[in-house]
């Protein structure tokens, strides 16, 4: 029998590694008293509620922008799809932070303006905030679906007399709907598993209330809740599994040039969510930082943040490596990659219960910065592994035969060829790694060594105390973060369309 290549040893170590919180907390959730009670529909149903109203709100925006960011050719077209884009790089959180201190009887609006709004909070203020943050899910996935849709059939239409409105209606829309399916479920499961805009603005989700019994020393409870998380989880990911990307051949492609007054009349209509998704949080950031100075902010929290980051970056890129090579090999590399998979679906505050139990059973282990390293580790791997296999498909294997043919080993021919060509996707994967670490909010919460404070963490504490005013710092430092996210995203989109460019060009 031939023995396993190592890579595919090190990618069972890691499959391993990452179904192993979900065994802890099915081992915790055994001491549970309460499987189900009326108190846990609630939740449920709020849960269910907010996911909803998630994935319609975000389609109704979603959809719209992108037929305009597609079809219609706008002044500084480019730069309105990275403006209205630029959402999905931002922490909901930083949102929903600043959009209960803004508004309410008590709010900075009424502060500033004497302008008195209804507080913002519950199911309508958390459904708020997360469809101004998940609708660019829709709009993107959207966007690639019309990019590759033969209009010759919407023009045969309008040709014979059908309005505008309504032939994309009866014929693209239902050509692109695994497209709008596929970013409304992705819209929902962010809704599912995020922990801090239900948590600011007080709505009783699956993952605040994990949260709480955590703090009530109910960890079994925890645990409890948390495989009712999962299971929705899991239905969502089967669900987004079976959506299948369009396979239509490209053909013409749909253009409307519309007058100068179509056009602000679109620009006014696409304004307000540039406003409310990304001025409003910088400016109030901006307010708190002009009026009430650095308070008490400390660099040591941006350097934790960082040092943490950096760690679980850095070992996120050498394991990966060795994973995204023995998913290219074989079924079984492939399917411990998926297996990895699972650890990026585990919502954050569920991946802290099962290791804050682990740390508890392991002393040396609990509130240490290796644990919360881990953490970062099996929640975020998969984004480093993605990158560095869409590098490794790429690249040209004639090099790799050549090195070979020429007398070089397998390693040699990895560590003098294959590495240096796919080291922009180990950066990249890192980068991507590091970026979403800094923004982890809940993780971070249950995992971090005692006064070891970091950005997120910070910002949260002071929500608690009440002192708005000394999120400044972190919160613009969290929004800059963010901003290098997008950058890392659009540069490696636009690399990619370089190459595909260049490929065409040859072929």
């Amino acid at each position: 029998m031939k023995p396993w290549p190592k890579s595919y040893i090190v990618a069972l170590i890691v499959a391993a590694l990452a179904l192993f919180p979900v065994g802890v907390l099915f081992s915790l959730a055994s001491d549970s008293s309460q499987v189900f009670d009326a108190y846990n529909l609630e939740v449920l149903v709020n849960t269910l509620l907010l996911m909803t109203i998630t994935a319609l709100g975000a389609i109704l925006i979603g959809v719209p922008l992108a037929v305009i960011l597609t079809y219609v050719q706008l002044p500084w077209k480019k730069f309105w799809l990275v403006l209205l884009a630029a959402p999905l790089a931002m922490p909901s959180y930083l949102g929903a932070f600043t959009f209960y201190a803004t508004f309410g009887y008590s709010g900075e609006l009424n502060a500033f303006t004497g302008i008195e709004t209804p507080p913002f909070d519950g199911l309508f203020g958390a459904s708020v905030i997360m469809i101004f943050y998940t609708y660019p899910f829709v709009l993107l996935s959207t966007r690639a679906a019309l990019s590759s849709l033969d209009a010759s059939q919407v023009y045969a239409a309008r040709t014979l007399g059908m309005s505008l409105l309504t032939s994309l209606w009866r014929i693209a829309l239902p050509r692109i709907f695994n497209g709008i399916a596929a970013g409304a479920l992705l819209a929902s499961l962010y809704a599912l598993s995020d922990f801090g805009t239900p948590a600011f603005m007080g709505l009783d989700t699956f993952t605040r209330v994990i949260y709480v019994e955590y703090n009530a020393f109910g960890l079994s409870q925890a645990a409890m809740l948390s495989l009712q998380l999962l299971v929705i989880v899991a239905l969502v990911l089967y669900l987004e599994a079976q959506v299948k990307g369009s396979q239509e051949p490209p053909g013409k492609h749909l253009v409307f040039w519309p007058n100068k007054k179509q056009q602000l009349l679109i620009i006014s209509g696409m304004f307000p969510i540039v406003l409310f998704a990304l001025v409003l949080p910088l400016a109030v950031f901006s307010i708190w930082l002009w009026r009430d100075g650095l308070g008490n902010f400390e660099l040591s929290y941006a350097w934790n943040s960082a040092q943490a980051s950096l760690l679980a970056a850095m070992a996120a890129m050498i394991i990966a490596l060795p994973l995204a090579h023995a998913s290219l090999k074989g079924k079984a590399g492939k399917l411990m990659e998926r297996i990895i998979f699972v650890g990026f679906g585990i919502p954050g505050i569920v991946m802290g219960t099962a290791l804050v139990y682990i740390g508890l059973q392991l002393p040396f282990l609990y509130q240490t910065l290796g644990l919360l390293v881990l953490a970062y580790l099996l929640r975020f791997l998969p984004l480093a592994i993605g990158s560095i296999r869409t590098a490794t498909e790429n690249l040209d294997t004639s090099m790799v035969n050549a090195a070979r043919l020429l007398g070089a080993s397998p390693q040699e021919a990895f560590r003098r060829v294959t590495l240096p060509l796919t080291m922009r996707g180990v950066i990249a994967g890192g980068a991507l790694v590091f970026l979403e670490a800094m923004r982890e909010l809940p993780a971070t919460l249950l995992l971090g060594p005692t006064g070891y404070e970091t950005l997120a963490t910070y910002l949260w504490r002071v929500y608690e105390a009440g002192y708005f005013g000394l999120a400044a710092i972190p919160g613009l430092l969290l929004i800059f973060i963010s901003a290098l996210g997008l950058l890392l995203m659009l540069t490696g989109e636009r690399f990619n369309d370089i190459e595909f460019n260049k490929e065409t060009q040859i072929k």
